[in-house]
């Protein structure tokens, strides 16, 4: 018991108290990667923590004592487990089953996820294919619309659309910076990042931590795009683009360089600050990634 109450404090910890004061920290913004796996790792350690509580709660009396190396045990996982020929107890399958569902859950959404994505692009690609035109120069779709708009479809079939409105009111240094901005999404696969926190956020509907992830890393994924247009353009023709474009919206399944929160953006691309001290980078990666070993190592304890 005092094991299943210490996890469950440590996932409220992490689900409740801390995604507000990362959200507020300075530091994310000067490291947009960095701080993308920070909430990463908070997700990935909640899930596991949670897990692990549930688990406890409905273990058995006959594994109470035996911490995490009950649960290897019920499912034979244990090296010195012992050969039994009887069913397992519903107490064995309950201490089985809620874990499970608490990590499948996030992992079924994910699935569903990509898959209304892949639709959606699907859908998009196919009305391309009919009123698309290629942009001379820029390795990218024209559609013609007058609002001003630069997105890019991630994928297999992967596209960047740029609407007939932008042409016209972005120069050629601004189109390459935002074409850049595009690219970087389509390489970092930025996608994927928030179908993940956009799982885990259906997954714990009303979980703060879901909540901030996924607020933060759709800006953060946007920043880092940002940072990847800047090594090779700009910074003025970066931000003169992103106020032309601003207006426009990306379709479902898609990333646009208006994104979330423009006016942070904005300024950050024009008043730059300097990297977090890479002693402060290392220790959040180091931290990050053993985030969720933690509950596996309180579980294990006596």
């Amino acid at each position: 018991m005092i094991t299943a109450v210490a996890l469950a404090g440590y996932a409220a910890l992490v689900g409740a108290a801390m995604p507000p004061l990362l959200s507020q920290a300075r530091w994310p913004h000067r490291a947009p990667v960095t701080a993308v796996l920070a909430w990463q790792g908070l997700m990935a350690t909640f899930v596991v923590a949670t897990a692990l509580a549930v688990y406890h709660l409905a273990l058995t009396e006959q594994h109470v004592h035996e911490s995490l190396v009950g649960l290897l045990s019920v499912c034979g996982l244990a090296a010195d487990a012992p050969v039994s020929e009887s069913a397992p107890s519903l107490g064995d399958a309950l201490a089985l089953s809620a874990p499970a569902v608490i990590v499948l859950l996030p992992l079924g959404w994910f699935v569903l996820c990509t898959w209304r994505a892949r639709r959606a692009r699907q859908r998009h690609l196919d009305m391309l294919a009919l009123v698309g035109e290629p942009a001379p120069g820029y390795d990218a779709t024209v559609v013609d619309h007058g609002t001003p708009a630069v997105y890019c479809l991630p994928g297999r079939r992967r596209r960047v659309v740029i609407t007939r409105g932008a042409l016209e009111v972005l120069s050629d240094a601004q189109m390459r910076a935002v074409l850049e901005h595009e690219r970087a999404h389509i390489e970092g696969r930025h996608h994927l990042l928030q179908l993940l926190v956009d799982a885990f956020s259906r997954a714990f509907p009303g979980l703060p931590l879901a909540r901030h992830a996924k607020e933060q890393i759709a800006l953060l994924v946007e920043m880092a795009a940002d940072d990847r247009a800047l090594r090779s353009h700009s910074r003025e023709a970066l931000a003169t683009a992103m106020c032309e474009v601003a207006a426009g919206q990306a379709p479902q399944g898609a990333l646009g360089v208006g994104g979330p929160g423009a006016l942070i953006r904005l300024r950050r691309v024009l008043a730059p600050q300097p990297r977090p001290h890479r002693v402060t980078w290392l220790g959040v990666v180091v931290a990050s990634t053993a985030a969720p070993l933690l509950p596996l190592l309180v579980a294990c304890g006596p």
